[in-house]
């Protein structure tokens, strides 16, 4: 369904983003990592409450909400699956980002999930963590194609970065899902920069 041109309501209790997705078809030309004293961590079955911890300290105030949404039975067939790769950006032996890869699509890499804590935005952190990203993606001879989506509960810097790492929008949706902060699937203090509506 495509939208009419203007404005369309919302219904109270649901949220609306505009979801950019972004792609680079060939190897981008390595960028020089930030000074800083990051290391990157591979997490082989990743434990479960470890996952969600990261994920919500990474993603709570962005509303990402989708995996915590699901039963440990769904977490665990995603991120144990073959053809998914998750890490974990350390600081001082603490895990403060997190690095979800798919390689299941033939020829494709999916950045699933990328991020870093709130109180490493701004410090370099991203950027090792981007340059280590493309690194795994481009790792496989068969890749032809690395693609990642964001939206605009994200940080407002958010596709610029993957502008500037070598990524290119193709294709833009909206996406309309419940209020998180609603349902419990997160308090209703995260991503005070999303209205409300009940």
């Amino acid at each position: 369904m495509i939208l009419p041109d203007g404005y369309s309501d919302i219904p109270a209790g649901k949220i609306a983003a505009v979801v950019t997705h972004l792609e680079m078809t060939a190897r981008p030309a390595a960028r020089v990592d930030p000074p800083g004293t990051w290391t990157l961590r591979k997490a082989d079955a990743p434990p479960l409450d470890w996952y969600r911890d990261l994920f919500r300290r990474v993603g709570e105030d962005w509303l990402w909400f989708s995996r915590a949404r699901m039963s440990d039975t769904e977490l665990a067939a995603i991120i144990r699956a073959a053809g998914i790769e998750v890490y974990a950006l350390v600081v001082d032996g603490r895990d403060e980002g997190l690095l979800e890869l798919d390689f299941r699509e033939p020829g494709q890499c999916e950045l699933v999930y990328f991020g870093v804590t709130a109180s490493l935005i701004g410090t370099g952190a991203a950027r090792f963590l981007m340059n280590r990203a493309l690194e795994r993606a481009w790792s496989r001879d068969d890749v032809h194609r690395v693609w990642v989506h964001t939206c605009t509960f994200d940080h407002p810097s958010a596709v610029a970065f993957y502008q500037r790492s070598g990524f290119r929008p193709f294709r833009r949706q909206i996406e309309v899902a419940d209020d998180p902060r609603l349902d419990g699937t997160a308090p209703r203090t995260a991503a005070r920069h999303v209205p409300i509506i009940d």
